[in-house]
């Protein structure tokens, strides 16, 4: 883990729920640029310790200058606590959506980006089309719940769209990821060699560290491999 200021908080819900989550900022100057992290399906292990996010947090405010809020999804637990509520089937987690967003807003944070893996990216093509949000980081997308309707939405809007698809992905390859993701215009789809869903390995995880600073704070690459004080 690398210096950064760490603030845990609790996100409240238009609903009245309170959501568990933790704040990442830069140890000494402002954070150039935020990205609000969205898990992996809860039902399935997923929540705001999930590994990428985790070294996210743990990493890019150090490295990059980027203030990192991850938060569990209703009734989503993990070592920080569990959230209020219950698993939406990714309909009533628009509410958890909006209120992360509304904390970022109203605490001054800059330069909104979501960073959505798996069921997370779900979550930000049918919720988080939102005038707060400059785009959009995809890892893993599966496109089970978010429909063409939410991606011609994304297409309209013209905000940015990277979207990183594993090779051996479990439930979207690429050759139909650039097919369904076509009707995005601005989408920048990128296929990851012998890459899996979970992005298991630190060959993957500074792949997909890279590419989110590349596009969020393409200043601060390349990223290093140590770390001095």
């Amino acid at each position: 883990m690398l210096p950064a200021v760490r603030t845990p908080l609790t996100l409240r819900t238009s609903d009245g729920l309170s959501l568990v989550g933790e704040l990442a900022v830069p140890e000494h100057k402002d954070p150039v640029a935020t990205l609000v992290c969205l898990h992996p399906l809860p039902t399935h292990g997923g929540m705001m310790d999930s590994h990428v996010l985790r070294k996210a947090s743990f990493r890019l405010p150090a490295l990059a200058d980027l203030a990192v809020l991850r938060f569990n999804t209703r009734g989503t637990a993990s070592a920080q606590g569990t959230s209020d509520g219950e698993f939406g089937e990714g309909e009533t987690e628009q509410h958890d959506l909006a209120a992360a967003l509304d904390y970022a807003t109203t605490n001054g944070l800059p330069a909104l980006w979501l960073l959505g893996w798996s069921f997370g990216t779900e979550l930000a093509l049918k919720w988080g089309n939102d005038p707060d949000v400059t785009g959009a980081i995809l890892l893993s997308p599966a496109l089970h719940r978010a429909a063409d309707a939410d991606l011609d939405a994304w297409a309209a809007s013209g905000k940015p769209l990277t979207v990183l698809v594993p090779e051996l992905d479990d439930y979207l390859r690429p050759d139909e990821a650039r097919r369904r993701f076509a009707r995005v215009p601005q989408a920048d789809l990128i296929a990851v060699d012998k890459a899996k869903h979970l992005w298991v390995g630190e060959p993957y995880v500074r792949i997909v560290l890279t590419e989110i600073v590349r596009r969020v704070n393409p200043a601060a690459l390349p990223l290093p491999t140590e770390w001095k004080d």
